[in-house]
């Protein structure tokens, strides 16, 4: 997915400097229109622009007109007035009707790309803001991106649906959630949907790194910049230029390499070992932790800088635990992973009552381990509670009810989590307190999800 960009201006010339410089700048998903009304139709017709910019001055139908008539049809489209003349009423006038911005001709190409990448900002934060508000969970517009992270969580496709929207941004990302939620399974899906996607991807843990190794490991090194160095190396910072650059357990990072690392944050320049020249690069950085960095600077131990920095967008990956709708889903993503090509694995239905009952305190990838465990035990046949870890075993199915065994090939969800809610509602005598603490969920999602089975 990239930004969508259509330039309305019936001067042809005018069009082919703004292709140029737009393409210079990195936006290439140009739309160039010399005819105001078959821009129009594109958008009556349901074409989804982020930008439009348009020219004030054009026959049949003029900049204000379409201005207009574009806000009115797509209210989400930032609209950028162009004109040759530098008239205040003009400008004051587009600003009242929605435009975003006013440029005047010639327009340098600094200029241009500042504006739309303003535009290109602000849409995204209202995007975002429309998005928390929303009460129906949104459709990703790259859902191939996001293909290896499996939910049904309301909450859940908000949050990539969010992460989406940053990802079409240069800003950075701190990612924050319990080990074992995905958190790099998330980076590398906001690399895949941005427009570094076939730039390089370099994953790296922060706990590995001493002073010496940050240095060399980070910066690279020339022949000879210390004993050893038998021959020149490109560091991370190098080799991922262009691409994304993604910090696990950032709050381990030692304190004393943290100011290195917010100097490539804020200026894109780092030294290599063994030169004394800067050398720029372009990276977006995606930052993960499981602690709380607040908390580390407020004790002093995690620099409010860089913690500043890093926390462009903030992301929070809830626990398995307050999303146990995902579960079957999961479990039948790694039955079918687990499996070999002559079979397929079933789970029984107990099996996965106690499966449901557990709370993962090493969530998606402890179910993984689980689900692999057990299929190893069951070699081949239909896992049965006997065939899941000892500390599972102890568990007593009986509050969760599932009407059929899950397979690889189709899982009725909301059936089973109504079956389920209901099911748990009536063993504690229809107390919705006791019900939302077993099933470690809000109160109020209860009684939302009650009132829409029609339970008052």
């Amino acid at each position: 997915m990239s930004n969508k960009i259509i330039v309305i201006d019936d001067e042809k010339h005018f069009l082919d400097i703004v292709k140029r410089g737009l393409l210079i700048s990195g936006l290439s998903d140009l739309t160039l229109e010399d005819d105001p009304e078959r821009a129009l139709r594109s958008f009556n017709e349901g074409m989804e622009y982020d930008i439009a910019l348009i020219d004030i001055t054009m026959p049949k139908i003029n900049g204000i007109e379409l201005l207009e008539e574009i806000k009115r049809i797509s209210p989400s489209t930032e609209c950028i007035m162009v004109s040759g003349l530098n008239e205040a009423r003009t400008a004051v006038k587009s600003l009242k009707m929605g435009a975003y911005d006013y440029l005047v001709k010639p327009i340098t190409r600094e200029d241009l790309h500042s504006a739309i990448t303003r535009a290109l900002e602000r849409k995204r934060l209202l995007d975002i803001l429309a998005l928390r508000k929303a009460p129906e969970p949104p459709r990703l517009s790259n859902p191939e991106a996001f293909s290896e992270i499996i939910t049904e969580s309301k909450e859940m496709l908000k949050l990539l649906r969010e992460a989406e929207l940053h990802a079409q941004s240069d800003v950075p990302i701190l990612i924050t959630g319990e080990s074992g939620t995905g958190k790099e399974l998330l980076a590398r899906a906001i690399h895949k949907a941005s427009p570094r996607k076939n730039a390089p991807f370099t994953a790296l843990n922060m706990a590995s790194f001493s002073q010496t190794l940050f240095d060399a490991e980070f910066f690279g090194y020339t022949k000879g910049a210390f004993t050893g160095a038998e021959k020149e190396r490109k560091g991370y910072l190098e080799y991922t230029d262009g691409g994304t650059l993604f910090l696990d357990e950032i709050g381990i990072l030692p304190y004393e390499l943290q100011g290195k690392l917010l100097r490539v944050l804020q200026d894109g320049e780092f030294i290599k070992l063994g030169t004394n020249r800067n050398k720029r690069v372009n990276i977006r950085f995606i930052a993960a932790t499981n602690e709380n960095l607040s908390e580390k600077t407020f004790q002093g131990k995690f620099r409010k800088d860089l913690y500043y920095r890093l926390n462009g967008a903030w992301l929070n990956l809830p626990p398995l635990r307050e999303r146990k709708e995902d579960i079957p889903p999961l479990i039948s993503k790694f039955l079918n992973e687990f499996s070999n090509n002559s079979k397929k694995i079933k789970i029984s239905q107990k099996a996965v009552s106690v499966l449901l009952d557990y709370n993962y305190p090493g969530n998606v990838r402890e179910l993984k381990s689980i689900i692999q465990f057990s299929v190893n035990l069951a070699q081949g046949g239909r896992i049965e509670t006997a065939h899941l870890p000892g500390h599972l075993r102890k568990i007593k199915p009986g509050t969760r009810s599932i009407q059929k065994d899950i397979n690889t090939e189709q899982v009725p969800l909301e059936e089973v989590i109504k079956k389920h809610i209901l099911k748990v509602y009536e063993h504690t005598g229809h107390n919705k307190t006791k019900t939302a603490r077993i099933l470690k969920i809000g109160l109020n999602t209860l009684r939302r999800k009650l009132a829409s089975y029609g339970v008052s």
